[in-house]
């Protein structure tokens, strides 16, 4: 079992989680468990001010999440296995993924793909381009495609370096970058 992507082309943005985790995959939402700072930090940012109101909300929930392909977002994972902790997945599972992940980004290509935690991107980026240089959060010089790469931190509440408010600021940092 796993969560669909929610991907089809022309989409302005996609969140690239690390992998589902199982309460997700049972509640059927991407970043569902109650802990996580996604959908806080994304609801207070300005990248989700016009699908909030499009929506009428003020802030956006886990269910929100195949109703924002309507507004040019949508969501998949480097990997697609789920798992109760990250840490679980075996090195061969992210190159292989990582693969498969770059043919999807080449398929649909969103006009930016923004991986949530550094976690998900060192591996893509390993398999991708593995000589440029070591990562920072932000806009990356590696493309697929016409697809721009963005990290940001994780939103995992295991992610003990970024508060929601930092969250909110790098949404708000991938918001200048799209527009």
């Amino acid at each position: 079992m796993t969560l669909p992507d929610l991907l089809r082309p022309g989409l302005d943005l996609v969140f690239i989680g690390i992998n589902p985790s199982v309460y997700s995959v049972a509640q059927g939402h991407y970043f569902a468990r109650k802990t996580n700072r996604f959908w806080p930090a994304l609801s207070r940012s300005t990248l989700s001010l016009s699908a909030r109101r499009a929506l009428v909300v003020d802030r956006l929930e886990p269910f929100h999440d195949a109703m924002l392909l309507d507004h040019g977002i949508g969501f998949t994972d480097v990997v697609k296995r789920a798992t109760a902790r990250a840490d679980e997945l075996d090195p061969r599972e992210f190159a292989d993924a990582a693969r498969e992940l770059a043919a999807k980004l080449a398929t649909f290509q969103p006009r930016i793909a923004c991986f949530q935690g550094m976690m998900g991107y060192r591996p893509f980026v390993r398999v991708q381009a593995p000589t440029l240089p070591k990562p920072v959060l932000g806009e990356q010089p590696l493309h697929i495609g016409r697809t721009r790469l963005f990290v940001v931190p994780s939103p995992s509440p295991a992610n003990a370096h970024a508060s929601p408010a930092l969250q909110t600021e790098w949404y708000d940092r991938l918001a200048a970058a799209r527009d």
